[in-house]
């Protein structure tokens, strides 16, 4: 493999850059080893990402340990939880993007010649993975781990039971003493939340990717386990280096059958399939949304995770983690065994040679538990998986519905219309909404919002006044991993490109199909028609900025909602 960093070190007329660097510390015998970018998104946004500075130190002690000179680099990340509800949300997604972009741009510039890449909250897993992806150098992720459980009144609580009392509280089922109360106690430590929610589905996959060393996605945060996988996950770059290993030697189509295998077993976010989506366009490898459905028709939901179940990241951990979800998909013949993991082996083998003493261990000891969290693929929590893709009039290129927890199939009722997160969430909290109705949050998609907001504000108030299987909701934005219900979202097209949402009015009557995987207006074909030629798009409020940048290059919710040059205005340029 020749070195990209021997671009920045080697020669007389590399003096320059070899001073910059003995400036910081290093001697001609770290110069002379391969140069690995160790990556994090540690800031104080947030406590998933609070505590990665830490988590960097012990990777770049395994970097060096391996023989090569680790230079540290930060990024941005945002807090969902923080941004939730407000204009702040809008972006979220866009971060991935800009994740993904600023570390191209530090590798590029430096020529670094590996990557280990430590993130902890939702968009900056799957951005850190993008950036692997696109620049394929040898490289591998670590996960910055899980929060614990908060306890309050006795019960393990997530920052979910937060949202959703804020909605118990508006319906005066809650007093302010006791919202406060619980306030106080979900968040106890550094960590992402708790549950199967954005970040910890990304990590799970991460796993079965074979990005990730296995056992690394659910030890919590600020534990010594997760610092001694940190330090193992650096020291795992060097064989990486010595046989050329690169990112997209891993990621094969294969691979993605595995990751989506891994989000419906697990009852995982939505999230994951714009994410895995991204990725692959990423990797260069042709994942279509409809792939996504054959997948999880054949891949069993096993683990009862919240927000569909009852346990957190912690339980499955103390079980024995990712790997007894793979191994029992393997075992079965469901999962793909013969795929490459950052190891240098294939995932079957990895699997094989695990050690799963402690999983052995807590099932000895406390067998029912053990099978309330992890159930077999011979009984399973359902037989197929939890992630549904839904097509109809109303969503031609497909929307997403997470149906882990759900109880009914089939809901029809009449349409409440809002064209933006606020109104729907003012109407809610006024509440306007009633049984049978179908809440349409329109114009908040990848171009509309833009940025695509997530609405666990929203659905968390709806689930919190007991109305969470007796409304529907539909949107072109997204929903949180902490999202429950009978809530559908990434409507493609989306309402600002003209998309069916747009002509949805104030009383129409609305069904969702679950087993014919349906989402239909219910209106004639000829009114249809009239309607669509009528649609008005919306300006987009933001005319400069990240946020405009964003809405004029972002692609459809269908594509991973992914940013695209436009190669209309680019000049070919001459040989």
């Amino acid at each position: 493999m020749v070195l990209p960093s021997r671009k920045t070190v080697e020669g007389p007329s590399r003096a320059p850059h070899r001073a910059m660097y003995k400036s910081m510390g290093l001697t001609d015998s770290d110069l002379a080893k391969p140069m690995v970018a160790v990556c994090s998104t540690c800031n104080e946004a947030t406590p998933c990402n609070i505590h990665l500075g830490r988590l960097a130190l012990k990777a770049k002690e395994g970097v060096r340990e391996s023989g090569n000179t680790p230079r540290e680099f930060t990024t941005i990340a945002v807090s969902d939880g923080i941004a939730m509800g407000h204009e702040g949300m809008k972006s979220s997604l866009i971060s991935r993007e800009i994740i993904a972009d600023s570390i191209e741009i530090m590798v590029r510039a430096h020529q670094y010649d590996a990557i280990v890449g430590i993130s902890g909250c939702d968009k900056s897993l799957p951005g850190t993975l993008m950036a692997m992806a696109r620049l394929n150098l040898p490289s591998i992720f670590v996960y910055g781990g899980t929060i614990l459980p908060g306890n309050w009144n006795g019960k393990p609580v997530t920052i979910q039971d937060v949202y959703e009392a804020v909605g118990a509280f508006d319906a005066g089922k809650m007093s302010l003493e006791e919202l406060t109360s619980l306030e106080n106690v979900a968040c106890p430590s550094a960590g992402s939340c708790a549950g199967m929610y954005t970040a910890n589905t990304m990590a799970s996959i991460s796993e079965a990717l074979g990005m990730s060393l296995l056992g690394s996605a659910t030890p919590p945060a600020e534990s010594e386990e997760r610092q001694r996988l940190t330090f193992e996950t650096g020291r795992a770059i060097g064989p990486l280096l010595e046989n050329n290993l690169r990112p997209k030697d891993i990621l094969v189509y294969e691979a993605f059958e595995n990751a989506i295998m891994m989000a419906n077993a697990i009852g995982g976010s939505t999230n994951a399939i714009l994410h895995l989506l991204a990725l692959s366009r990423e990797s260069g490898i042709d994942l279509d949304i409809k792939d996504f459905e054959y997948i999880r028709r054949k891949t069993p939901h096993i683990a009862n995770m919240r927000p569909g179940g009852n346990y957190v990241m912690l339980n499955l951990h103390n079980i024995g983690g990712v790997p007894v979800i793979l191994k029992s998909l393997l075992d079965k013949n469901i999962l793909n065994g013969n795929v490459l993991t950052v190891s240098g082996k294939t995932l079957k083998q990895d699997l094989n040679s695990y050690n799963y003493k402690n999983s052995k261990i807590y099932y000895k000891n406390n067998r029912t538990e053990y099978r309330n969290i992890l159930k077999t693929v011979d009984n399973p929590i359902h037989k197929e998986g939890t992630l549904k893709i839904l097509f109809g009039n109303l969503a031609p290129e497909g929307a997403v519905i997470k149906i882990a927890g759900l109880k009914e199939e089939f809901f029809k009722g009449i349409a409440k219309v809002y064209n933006s997160e606020e109104s729907a969430f003012e109407a809610v909290s006024r509440r306007e909404i009633s049984e049978g109705d179908v809440v349409v949050i329109r114009y908040e998609g990848p171009k509309g919002g833009p940025g695509m907001r997530e609405m666990l504000a929203v659905t968390a108030a709806i689930v919190g006044q007991g109305l969470g299987e007796k409304v529907a909701m539909i949107t072109d934005g997204r929903f949180s991993g902490a999202t429950r219900g009978f809530m559908i979202g990434h409507v493609s097209p989306e309402a600002m490109v003209g998309g069916p949402l747009a002509l949805v009015k104030n009383g129409d009557r609305v069904e969702i199909d679950l087993q014919k995987e349906v989402i239909d207006l219910k209106i004639s074909r000829k009114e249809f028609a009239n309607r669509m030629k009528k649609i008005k798009t919306i300006k987009n409020r933001y005319l400069s900025g990240a946020l405009s940048k964003y809405a004029t290059l972002v692609q459809s919710a269908s594509e991973g909602a992914i940013t695209k040059p436009i190669l209309k205005y680019m000049k070919k340029i001459p040989s």
